[in-house]
């Protein structure tokens, strides 16, 4: 279960990617597209970070 969650982060990081970029080519607001590059990087830092091996 927990890797499905940590797939499910980096399936949402890289639509996140792909929105800020879409967003970028129709020249939204600079700070919204910012907005959207900072959640795809965490959200894909959360994915990555998910599957590292932790203790316990």
């Amino acid at each position: 279960m927990d890797n499905i969650l940590a797939v499910l982060l980096l399936v949402l990081g890289g639509m996140l990617v792909g929105g800020a970029f879409s967003l970028h080519r129709q020249g939204a607001a600079r700070g919204t597209v910012v907005v959207v590059a900072v959640l795809a990087v965490l959200a894909t830092a959360g994915g990555i970070l998910w599957l590292l091996p932790g203790e316990g």
